[in-house]
């Protein structure tokens, strides 16, 4: 096991009706004003705005604010964000919403302070050294991203666009209030983009070469049981309560780092997705669905035995130990029947992504075949990804 540090300072409020207690939270936390940040129609349609409006009236804290937030969130809306509170004097971010809409409201967080491009800490070329708190009202259990300290949005420079993410501790949420309860209305693919959203951040940290881990192995395998036990129940019963408060706290722990600590973690399959997302505007969880089989396929002959232990400790694979592979193999298609069996994609084609379009996707990752490469678990060039790529296009042709 590595040495690591691993604090997470998020206040997690979960349960029913909370959301009307968010001007409560806020007013404890010493804000005067708020920008409430959410994506559109369902947050308007359901009343939910309305009552944290009203939550935050009755509490004396004012607010502005801007919708509009998109599934792959754009920068475009983060500067207006940052111009609304600097004129305006927001001293407070608050999401209301799923991954899209926290991760847009931590990139506004982080560039109110800063003179220059927000979007120059994507891109690497600066660090933060304060941010706006950012606080949650969770609408959509997938991105984890009211428990952790990463955002992504994707910005078009040049005529190509650019996806990336950004962790820092300063876009740690300070609270995330968490109803079930609001989580019934999603459509059902919705739901199982959140659920494999929710089981490749495990996954990214559980694919190691890191040994001494088995705390965290175990962690990640019962988290991942537990998603994949409840994920058959909300996908038929979607008001069940119990299986949508359990997929629900399930998200946050899968990418607070829980799963991560004293381990190296792989995330090559999270940066060859975010070019399908960016190409072809696909839900993150779908495009996950497809990749994540086709990374673990080509990468199986790295480590066979962790493959394997995957397979066994995880869908309850026989483990074959004269001959682990096949276990391994058995635990990969076990994996894409899951995916399956709740709706999600497979392939190129279930995404109307296009092989003919694979050049492009790599010049958007940015990968070679010398310098810079994707990968912890296993180094991947620029040939490796595009074998990748190739494996999720051909798969059920």
């Amino acid at each position: 096991m590595e040495n690591f540090e691993f604090y997470r300072p998020t206040r997690y409020v979960f349960g029913k009706g909370l959301e009307n207690e968010t001007g409560k939270y806020l007013k404890e936390s010493g804000f005067r004003k708020a920008l409430i940040v959410y994506g559109g129609g369902s947050v308007v349609r359901s009343g939910l705005l309305q009552r944290v409006k009203s939550s935050l009236e009755k509490n004396g804290i004012g607010f502005e604010e801007l919708g509009g937030v998109k599934p792959n969130p754009r920068a475009d809306l983060v500067y207006e964000g940052i111009r609304i509170c600097k004129e305006k004097s927001v001293d407070v971010m608050l999401a209301v919403g799923g991954g899209s809409v926290i991760d847009t409201a931590k990139a506004i967080a982080l560039g109110v302070p800063y003179e220059g491009d927000f979007f120059d800490f994507y891109l690497k070329k600066a660090t933060p050294k304060e941010a706006l708190k950012t606080c949650v009202v969770l609408t959509i259990p997938a991105a984890g991203s009211e428990g952790s300290d990463s955002t992504v949005i994707e910005k078009e420079i040049d005529g190509k666009v650019v996806k990336n993410g950004y962790s820092s501790p300063l876009n740690v949420p300070l609270f995330s209030i968490m109803n079930p309860e609001l989580t019934f209305t999603l459509p059902a693919y919705q739901t199982a983009c959140g659920i494999v959203d929710m089981m490749a951040h495990i996954m990214e940290r559980y694919f190691t070469n890191t040994t001494g881990v088995s705390v965290t192995d175990r962690t990640c395998e019962g988290l991942l049981q537990g998603i994949i036990e409840n994920a058959r129940i909300v996908i038929a019963e979607p008001d069940n309560y119990d299986a949508r408060a359990n997929i629900m706290w399930a998200g946050t722990l899968a990418h607070n780092n829980l799963c991560g600590v004293g381990r190296e973690q792989d995330w090559a399959t999270h940066h060859l997705e975010h070019q399908l997302s960016a190409l072809y505007d696909v839900a993150h969880g779908a495009g996950l669905a497809v990749m994540f089989p086709a990374w673990m396929e080509y990468n199986l002959k790295h480590d066979v035995m962790r493959f394997a232990q995957f397979a066994s400790r995880v869908f309850g694979c026989s483990m074959d130990f004269e001959d682990p592979e096949r276990t391994a193999r058995e635990g990969i298609s076990a994996l894409r029947e899951f995916y399956k069996s709740i709706g999600m994609p497979l392939s190129f084609k279930d995404i109307g992504a296009k092989a003919e379009d694979i050049p492009l996707l790599l010049n958007m990752l940015g990968v070679d075949d010398e310098n810079r490469t994707e990968g912890k678990f296993v180094t991947l060039h620029r040939s490796d990804c595009e074998q990748i790529y190739s494996i999720a296009a051909r798969y059920g042709s």
